[in-house]
């Protein structure tokens, strides 16, 4: 009888990997999907020898699965299931201590700038906020990690992933990007030069509102021996229920995020030509500063569109609540198309601060829906504004 080997990733496209990066079928009963291992504990043949798991916050059969396959999709060698996005953060941020550099981007998600200046610069971080247009007057011989987001949440600047790690690596620091927004099949920062990639996979790779987690991966033993240990020590672990639903959804990313993005251009296209309408916010397009670094390191523009009204904060509320088709939500990157008003929702916590979002700003998370009733959808509320 012929012995069907294992598949080699290196040959095979992205799409192969996402639907068979989680380890191919269960050994022991043929099963395509990974199991459910809800499992607390696990039994050991003798004293402190097991069989790769002892006790589930330091590792579960469920979640490293997960973490080896969105590992495949980065390009790491290394990845670690967490809580929530922000947990993978704040473990990241863990590898700094009091007294050390930190220099984040202006137009950061506002709960990653909660986290940095009123979590750990309490505890002693030095953080410097910046815009990255001058990057090499912020980054001094003291940075210890620079971090970036690509695109950014909400307003959608794109960052040249390989020009901020050659600034940050001449002076010896560490490089972070969030790839929440792009996904790795819009991008994998670790191949521009980036040390450690984060992801809240509640967003694109879960991709149906049904999860909460979060994701960090390195090519780094150092690093990843190190957030091992965080991970394992502070314990803001995915339950196994939580990593089989994102590797759930991630068997599907690509083909969900060919959608979104084509959706997208289509409503960047409504809004471009509407007379509500003052700026539209997408790389895609060519007037967008970003446009060229994003066309030379995504393979796509993205399913989140931002824009501006004439109308000011009053008619970005009114849009908001004027929509049918588009639901009125927070959080991004699933299924169905949502729309939200930053100033007052995800990033109320940046309010009075340098990264306050402008109040006549709307965001958009364009999902898989039929294009022509998206626009319709948005078409309809803006022409009811007053």
């Amino acid at each position: 009888m012929t012995v069907r080997g294992p598949l080699d990733f290196d040959i095979l496209g992205f799409e192969t990997r996402a639907v068979h990066g989680g380890g191919g079928a269960d050994p022991a009963t043929g099963a395509v999907n990974p199991p459910l291992y809800l499992s607390s504990t696990f039994e050991q043949d003798a004293v402190g020898h097991h069989r790769g798991f002892e006790y589930a916050r330091s590792g579960n059969p469920t979640r490293a699965s997960l973490e080896a396959h969105l590992a495949l999709l980065e390009g790491a060698s290394f990845g670690f299931g967490f809580a929530s996005g922000l947990a993978a953060e704040d473990a990241v941020m863990r590898l700094l201590g009091p007294g050390d550099h930190l220099v984040m981007q202006t137009d950061s998600y506002g709960g990653t700038y909660r986290l940095a200046t009123d979590v750990h610069r309490r505890a002693g971080l030095v953080v410097d906020i910046a815009e990255f247009s001058s990057l090499g007057d912020v980054v001094t011989a003291e940075t210890r990690m620079v971090w970036i987001e690509t695109p950014t949440n909400p307003l959608l600047h794109v960052i040249d992933i390989a020009a901020v790690a050659a600034v940050a690596h001449s002076h010896g620091a560490l490089v972070v990007v969030d790839n929440t927004f792009a996904t790795p099949w819009i991008q994998q920062p670790l191949r521009f030069g980036a040390d450690i990639v984060v992801h809240s996979t509640t967003k694109y790779l879960g991709g149906h509102s049904d999860v909460v987690g979060g994701f960090a991966a390195t090519n780094d033993h150092i690093i990843a021996e190190r957030l091992g240990f965080l991970q394992n020590a502070a314990g803001a672990v995915p339950s196994p229920f939580d990593c089989f639903l994102v590797q759930r959804g991630m068997k599907t990313l690509a083909i969900r995020m060919e959608r979104h993005c084509t959706n997208a251009l289509a409503v960047v296209e409504l809004l471009r030509g509407h007379r509500a309408v003052d700026r539209v916010l997408h790389p895609s397009l060519p007037e967008h500063p970003g446009h060229t670094v994003a066309r030379r390191q995504m393979r796509a523009f993205g399913g989140m569109v931002s824009f501006t009204l004439h109308g000011g904060e009053e008619a970005a509320l009114e849009l908001c609540a004027g929509t049918r088709v588009f639901t009125l939500a927070e959080s991004l990157g699933a299924v169905e198309s949502l729309i939200e008003h930053p100033g007052r929702m995800t990033h109320a916590s940046t309010a009075g601060t340098s990264n306050e979002v402008p109040a006549d700003l709307v965001r958009l998370s364009v999902g898989i829906e039929t294009v022509d009733d998206l626009l319709n959808d948005l078409e309809g509320a803006l022409e009811s504004l007053r």
